[in-house]
This record gives structure tokens, C-alpha cells and sequence, in this order.
């Protein structure tokens, strides 16, 4: 039977989600669909507090990313039309490349990803499946404010980023389209437009998940 048609029970949707997560949050069990942007570019000597400083950016883009799967995975979960299931499950695939990528990159800067991972993918599931409960155009509208989010995160990061750290801006370079292009799917499905003051409040909350995470 194929995966468009087959018919998941609660317990295997859960199985599958708790899977998902161990693969999200334990460093190095992800595994990439592309290669990584950075393996394209050269490699240029940082000192220290370049070297620092870029590899607290990419972790707050790692923390993103582990936003993004709990939060396709609760919608996936909740979603009432098979089609957006399955559209949230493409994009959690599509993301896991930049989940290992900015891994990869913190690695190679000498940092260690965030120890708040567990509690924000916790949070992202929870909001993802509320939002997949009330509605999909709800769900779809959510995903086009995330990655609209997300947008505007890596293009102040690839400005930040020391002008030499080539790797890390061909990772973030990358990321940009996919996420763009995420958005906009999501919207021409039939997400919901946003008002602005929810976007403002989801710009505040992303605020003291960047702050929070930039050090630790």
C-alpha cells in the first residue's frame, strides 16, 4: 500500500512523531537528502570571537530548524486533509537537510548546539498540533508566518556572519530560497493571511528564543 493511501492509527502517528524527535534532538542522528552548501566553498581562518560568534548564530538557526520539525510534525499529526499531511510531512523532510547542515557548521566553529532544544521543540509540537486541530488553513497560514520568521532571521544573520565565514552564508544562502519557497507553498494552498499583530507577537516570542539561545 502506498503512503498516499495508507492509514496510520493514533499509536503508530505517536511512534512515528516520537521517533522524529530523537532523530531531531540527538546531535548527529539526522541525516541529510543534499549535501551541504558548504562543502562548495573555501575554507577561511576565523579568530576566536568571529569564530564564537558565528557558530551562536548558526545555533540559533539550529534551534529553528528544531522548531520546524516539532512544528510540521504537530501539524502533521492534527492535520484533517491528507494532502496537508502529507505537504507537512514533505516540508519536515526538506528541513531536516538545514537541521544537519547548521549542525555540521556549528561543529566545525568548535560550538555545540543549544541546550534548549528539548523545551522549544516541546512548545513548537504543542503549538504546531493546536494549530492542525483548529484548521489547516489555520495550520497552512501558521507555517507561511514561521517561515516568513525565519526569513527575515537568516537574512540579518547572513549580514552579521564574519565577512569571510563563506561556508556559513552558502548554508544560510540555501536555507533562504527553501524557506521562501515553504511560505509561499503553504500560502497557495490555502493558508490563512495573518494579521499583523500576530505576527508581532510571533516576532516577540522569536526574539527571546534568539537571545536565549545565541550563548547557550
Amino acid at each position: 500500500m502506498s503512503s498516499s493511501t495508507r492509514h496510520y492509527s493514533l499509536f503508530d502517528q505517536l511512534i512515528h512523531n516520537a521517533d522524529q524527535a530523537l532523530r531531531t534532538l540527538v546531535p548527529g542522528a539526522a541525516q541529510e537528502y543534499r549535501p551541504s552548501p558548504a562543502q562548495q566553498r573555501d575554507h577561511h581562518e576565523l579568530n576566536e570571537t568571529e569564530a564564537r560568534h558565528a557558530a551562536g548564530l548558526m545555533r540559533i538557526n539550529h534551534t529553528g530548524e528544531v522548531c520546524a520539525q516539532a512544528l510540521y510534525q504537530g501539524q502533521a499529526l492534527t492535520a484533517r486533509l491528507p494532502e496537508v499531511r502529507e505537504a507537512m510531512e514533505e516540508a519536515a523532510r526538506e528541513e531536516v537537510d538545514h537541521l544537519v547542515w547548521c549542525e555540521q557548521r556549528i561543529k566545525e566553529l568548535g560550538g555545540r548546539t543549544s541546550l534548549l532544544n528539548p523545551l522549544f521543540y516541546g512548545l513548537s509540537f504543542g503549538i504546531g498540533a493546536l494549530a492542525g486541530k483548529i484548521s489547516d488553513r489555520v495550520s497552512l497560514g501558521f507555517v507561511a508566518a514561521t517561515e516568513e520568521q525565519v526569513c527575515k532571521h537568516l537574512s540579518q544573520h547572513m549580514t552579521s556572519l564574519p565577512v569571510q565565514d563563506e561556508k556559513s552564508k552558502a548554508v544560510l544562502l540555501q536555507m533562504l530560497e527553501d524557506e521562501a519557497r515553504h511560505a509561499t507553498t503553504a500560502l497557495d494552498a490555502g493558508g490563512h493571511k495573518f494579521p499583523l499583530p500576530v505576527k508581532l507577537a510571533m516576532t516577540a516570542v522569536s526574539k527571546v528564543m534568539t537571545k536565549s539561545v545565541y550563548r547557550v
